[in-house]
């Protein structure tokens, strides 16, 4: 059943927002208000940890590589500890799938909800003091409360996803969801601890004039890639490419644009993963208004296969990413 989305001011606390507008969920008894509120008490702390980096002994080579074969870096591990730590302790989640774990994390049995997570994306950019993020998708389990945990309550559509959002380290750090009823921001303000509500109804720009993808792989490119970034050069848009997901995405979906990961020769099925990054990112851009694709399919339509499964990413304005399915 549809219901009205409750319009509060700019300046609404996080967890005002989200007691005033709980009615929006198909089920109101309260576990996904809560499971947000635990994602924003942990990114408070891995915010905290992210500002002290240069300070204390966090920054650089954890020495060990995850899931992907990427090196992790000390804050990748501690962001993972942090989050999962905090969903075990609220008890709402049965299951947490993350980048820096091979398998899927058992909670509780007792739990309603699987947790997707990116804890840490773009940490390459940690040392050199550059915007990283937090992705999470939140899904609802299908297998019996109580019982062991199964791939169908794992390998989930993103069309299935019951709220998405990230969180942005910045120059300020800024929260971004969606329950499937439009998009929020919410900044955080660290002398009061908390999250105040700063863009409702986040919608992206039907068309942009800026084009993020890594043109330092342009050689691995397919020839239909390499054709839509010539049309992006030909009509004077402005390269943008930042190396963290989660920036690149915050800024197109402020002012317009598409963000680009295709496949390559190296990663001939993509490099992003589908579960943890793609599906959220993809939720989010359709809520404001914009598409994300694979290059083929909608990306919320894809049935996965894996936990880690990798795809090819085109997501932002609408327009921009109908041209480049051209």
């Amino acid at each position: 059943m549809e219901t009205s989305r409750i319009a509060l001011p700019i300046g609404t606390t996080l967890d005002r927002f989200i007691k005033n507008n709980q009615d929006q969920f198909q089920y109101t008894s309260g576990e996904l208000s809560q499971l947000l509120r635990d994602i924003a008490l942990a990114s408070k702390v891995v915010n905290r940890e992210i500002n002290k980096a240069g300070l204390i002994d966090i920054m650089g080579s954890a020495g060990s590589q995850n899931t992907g074969g990427e090196q992790q870096q000390k804050l990748d591990v501690l962001a993972n500890i942090r989050f999962t730590r905090a969903l075990t302790k609220g008890g709402e989640a049965c299951a947490l799938i993350s980048e820096e774990t091979e398998s899927y994390v058992d909670l509780n049995n007792n739990g309603k909800y699987v947790i997707a997570i990116d804890p840490l994306d773009g940490s390459s950019n940690i040392d050199v003091n550059v915007s990283i993020g937090t992705i999470f998708s939140i899904y609802r389990r299908k297998s019996q409360i109580g019982l062991p945990i199964t791939d169908q309550d794992i390998l989930q559509r993103g069309e299935e996803q019951v709220a998405a959002g990230y969180i942005l380290y910045g120059s300020s750090t800024m929260l971004v969801y969606t329950t499937g009823h439009g998009v929020n921001g919410f900044t955080y303000e660290p002398s009061l601890g908390e999250y105040f509500l700063s863009h409702p109804d986040m919608i992206i720009p039907a068309e942009g004039k800026t084009y993020s993808i890594n043109e330092g792989l342009a050689n691995s490119f397919s020839e239909d890639v390499k054709n839509y970034l010539q049309h992006c050069k030909d009509s004077h848009y402005t390269a943008r490419y930042i190396g963290s997901l989660v920036a690149d995405f915050h800024r197109n979906l402020l002012k317009g644009g598409i963000y680009i990961y295709p496949a390559t020769a190296k990663d001939a099925h993509g490099k992003l993963r589908l579960m943890y990054e793609c599906n959220a990112l993809a939720f989010i851009a359709e809520q404001a208004g914009g598409k994300g694709t694979d290059g083929k399919e909608r990306i919320l339509s894809i049935k996965p296969k894996s936990l880690h499964q990798r795809t090819p990413f085109y997501v932002g304005s609408s327009k921009m990413v109908e041209q480049a399915m051209k």
